[in-house]
């Protein structure tokens, strides 16, 4: 088959040939498995049963059934390991498919055995796939764009592994990455910044990520959380200067346990995490952190929206809840011409709050003035 150009590839002279099935390997250092340690991944069956597991793989080998071929528009990229064979840096979860598709034995091992049988026909058409060989340096920004910044992105985790390892180990500066993925809301900057916060944490003995309370990671919780003000300055943030592989001073690295127990939680502890959705608990996070109050709060185990309050402070509690009284008056006096129909206990609902309002305002007047006054409360019973 004659090989072709292609456009869009993660280089301009990288060709897309044919390539066996047989030749081709997983890249064991994919983004996608962070969580995975390498005794955990040491074969292909272990690499498979992993994929298959978390990462929908059944999904792509139905649609190859069913479309009776593989996709050429949607070819792997691979580096040449100079022994005949290549590994798939862009393209796992496919390989996998396949892989799956053709061995009988191995979808039982990995527990594939919804899989269908296919016929003879496609079985010949998988024996070899299209791929582009190329660098992984070559191929950065095509993987960069295609899943940290366009439309078909990992989870945040995976994202911000990815971009590490650009920037650690290819020394790329983060500038660079996200200019060239197309990064303009500071996505990069910030994934780098969460990464280093929790691998400082973890390298610290503050956290283990393993120990936290649900399996599902959301890591979106801490890089988002390390831009507000309040984690800042709970942790010593600098926010020009905390993009780098230690962000947290050494003096607030146990602060940044804390934070990672309140955000995720801990197995050992028996410690549910506190936010559990970014809106609205990780901004009320935030609020109980910016005073010494909130923050006691937090560390006696309260519930956040009570390190929330200890945080405002009673002033401040208080004129928010006449604030909301005075909403909801203002609605009920707006509807009672319709909403009172003379039988329900409505009016002396009416007639408590009256009074209530009438003890309330006696009490202010009390404490402000060395006179004591009696007044509306103290009239009706």
């Amino acid at each position: 088959m004659a090989k072709k150009k292609t456009a869009a590839r993660p280089a301009a002279e990288t060709v897309i040939e044919p390539t066996p099935v047989d030749k081709l390997d997983f890249d064991r250092h994919n983004p996608r498995l962070w969580e995975m340690s390498p005794d955990e991944l040491t074969t292909d069956e272990d690499m498979i049963r992993i994929l298959w597991r978390e990462m929908a793989v059944d999904e792509l080998a139905m649609s190859i059934v069913a479309a009776g071929r593989f996709f050429s528009h949607e070819p792997l990229f691979a580096i040449d390991d100079g022994n005949g064979r290549y590994t798939v840096i862009e393209g796992n979860r496919r390989l996998a498919a396949v892989r799956l598709l053709l061995d009988d034995e191995l979808r039982r091992a990995v527990g594939a055995t919804s899989l269908p049988e296919i016929s003879p026909d496609l079985r010949q058409r998988l024996q070899q796939l299209p791929v582009g060989i190329t660098t992984r340096m070559d191929a950065w920004q095509y993987i960069g764009f295609k899943h940290v910044n366009g439309p078909r992105p990992w989870d945040s985790h995976s994202k911000a592994v990815y971009v590490a390892r650009l920037h650690d180990e290819d020394r790329i500066p983060l500038e660079e990455i996200a200019n060239q993925i197309g990064d303009r809301h500071s996505t990069v900057k910030r994934l780098y910044r969460g990464l280093k916060a929790l691998e400082q944490a973890e390298e610290a003995g503050v956290f283990d990520l393993k120990d936290r309370w649900n399996k599902r990671f959301a890591f979106s919780h801490l890089y988002t959380g390390l831009e507000y003000p309040g984690f800042q300055k709970f942790l010593g943030l600098k926010e020009d200067d905390s993009y780098k592989k230690r962000p947290v001073p050494p003096a607030r690295v146990k602060n940044l346990g804390e934070v990672c127990h309140w955000l995720f939680g801990s197995q050992a502890k028996n410690q549910k995490p506190l936010v559990q959705s970014q809106n609205p608990d990780l901004r009320q996070l935030e609020e109980a952190l910016q005073k010494e109050r909130g923050i006691d709060a937090l560390r006696a185990g309260l519930p956040l929206e009570v390190a929330v309050d200890a945080a405002k402070g009673d002033e401040t509690i208080f004129r928010e809840a006449l604030l909301q009284a005075k909403v909801h008056l203002s609605k009920a006096y707006g509807t009672c011409v319709t909403g009172d129909d003379g039988r329900s206990d409505t009016l002396e609902l009416a007639e408590d709050v009256y009074r209530l309002a009438g003890r309330l305002v006696d009490s202010m007047e009390e404490t402000r003035s060395p006179t004591p006054k009696h007044g509306r409360g103290t009239k009706r019973k």
